[in-house]
């Protein structure tokens, strides 16, 4: 075991990822302010729903936003040549953090990847050879890489892709009906988008994508089935980004891929003349392995299972959804009003949501419990600073997958003074069967 992980092995899948991965960082920040994300979510809101905790992140004023996205973009190229690397991903991890946990409005799985990444990212030495950084100081230039470095990302991914099976297996998914929603949505017309929002189709998606997720890693990982397996993902994701449009993810998954294979083929293909490495050198890295990625990968792995120890249904009360690899999973819809008392003369207030939130902000808040909650604690502090003490009641409904309406939040709890639990169940979240 101590020479599985602590040996030395050919760098060469770590400082191809590296050049991939800034390369990704650097199309995904940048088109976040070319395609207009950055206006939506950070610039034209008053506000933003900061993740629970986080709420004294907010955007920053003006144009900062769109010059703290630039900074990334360029922080991105310098990660991809190895040009002050440690200061570069060190400093976009912190930046994107700050994004990733500043709203969650648009919230998506590939932005907490990026952030974990961009994390394991700091603490490799991804910048030994082909690097800016290695013909600068030539002192820094090494081959090998600790064996750890290679399966600390084999283990995140295939954590990804195992918790993103387990949450595809119930019933919207297993019959194609979520599936066929989710195609419909995105497809256009003509002979094409006919087969693609076809039942059959959907059930074939479906179950295609419950294999894939189960059996991408272990079929790259073994000789036999690489190329083939190789060949499928690249099919997968290329039809994921055609027809669903999520952005730098799938060719983000596509990049894994080079640390699935032998690193003496990554360096035979990609770096034809790298001298042979010489594998008898004292074994390096036990101290950041045992005490940073141990922790780690066990945090990983308790996250996505925290569900399953919350009272109630996640894909109802969506408690323990986020950072558990439930990807395109399942579609919500809702409506919330709020009903505002002053609790010292039982008076009723107003306080008006349209012109405090953006569209897609209240589409979003009014079908997700801990946004409702959230939004009812910023009314609670709206009249708290005109020296009012109000209680805020929500009546909500939300649809599950394009399922029939029902009430998602107690409309007799004031949820200004209720608490939020983030590891466990809020007794205000209604369970489905309580409806």
């Amino acid at each position: 075991m101590r020479k599985f992980l602590y040996g030395q092995t050919d760098n060469a899948p770590l400082v191809l990822f590296r050049i991939f991965f800034g390369f990704l960082l650097a199309c995904e920040t940048l088109g976040a302010v070319l395609t207009g994300w950055v206006t939506q979510n950070f610039i034209e809101p008053k506000f933003t729903f900061s993740h629970i905790g986080m709420e004294w992140l907010q955007p920053l004023p003006g144009y900062g936003m769109y010059i703290c996205f630039i900074i990334m973009s360029v922080l991105g190229i310098m990660v991809m040549l190895g040009y002050k690397y440690r200061f570069s991903i060190i400093s976009f991890t912190v930046l994107w953090a700050a994004v990733y946990f500043m709203q969650k409005t648009s919230y998506n799985n590939h932005y907490y990847l990026l952030l974990l990444i961009s994390l394991i990212m700091c603490f490799m030495p991804a910048n030994r050879y082909k690097s800016i950084d290695a013909a600068q100081h030539p002192e820094i230039k090494q081959y090998t890489m600790p064996a750890w470095c290679r399966w600390v990302m084999v283990a995140q991914i295939s954590a990804v892709y195992f918790f993103a099976t387990i949450a595809k297996l119930y019933p919207d998914w297993l019959n194609g009906s979520f599936t066929h929603q989710l195609l419909a949505n995105e497809a256009g017309t003509g002979i094409t988008a006919e087969v693609i929002t076809s039942q059959g189709f959907a059930l074939f998606i479906a179950w295609a994508g419950i294999a894939f997720d189960l059996l991408v890693v272990p079929l790259m990982l073994y000789k036999r089935t690489r190329t083939i397996a190789l060949v499928a993902s690249i099919i997968f994701h290329v039809f994921n980004s055609i027809n669903l449009k999520i952005g730098i993810f799938p060719f983000f998954a596509l990049s894994f891929a080079v640390f699935l294979y032998p690193p003496a083929t990554i360096s035979r293909i990609f770096f034809k003349h790298k001298p042979r490495i010489v594998t008898d050198v004292p074994y390096t890295g036990q101290t950041v392995f045992r005490y940073f990625f141990v922790p780690y990968l066990l945090l990983q792995l308790f996250l996505p299972l925290r569900h399953y120890f919350i009272k109630g249904d996640v894909l109802w009360t969506e408690e323990g959804h986020r950072l558990s690899w439930r990807m395109m999973l399942r579609s919500r819809t809702g409506h919330t009003n709020f009903e505002i008392k002053d609790k010292a003369t039982g008076k009723e207030l107003r306080y008006n949501l349209i012109d405090n939130l953006t569209p897609k902000q209240l589409q979003v808040m009014a079908a997700h419990p801990d946004m409702i909650w959230q939004m009812a604690q910023r009314i609670k502090k709206h009249f708290a600073a005109k020296g009012i003490e109000a209680a805020v009641y929500a009546h909500s409904e939300t649809s599950v997958n394009q399922g029939e309406y029902r009430a998602l939040i107690n409309p007799k709890t004031d949820l200004a003074s209720a608490d939020y639990h983030y590891f466990g169940h809020a007794p205000w979240i209604l369970l489905y069967e309580e409806d």
